[in-house]
């Protein structure tokens, strides 16, 4: 579970720092889509990453 967790927090981590930068910039973060939405989206994918990382940690 350590190596999921792990695996977990370093994508949700990395897709939200990834987001936070491209919409700071006024950058697409997905083409073709709207720009809220698709931010909207990856943010939310971003949580429920961290959020499965965190329980794998918690029930070790």
């Amino acid at each position: 579970m350590i190596f999921a967790g792990v695996v977990f927090a370093l994508f949700g981590g990395g897709l939200l720092v990834w987001t936070a930068a491209r919409v700071r910039h006024r950058l697409p973060v997905a083409h073709g889509v709207s720009p809220v939405a698709s931010a909207g989206i990856a943010t939310v994918a971003a949580l429920i990453s961290l959020a499965l990382g965190a329980w794998c940690f918690t029930s070790l």
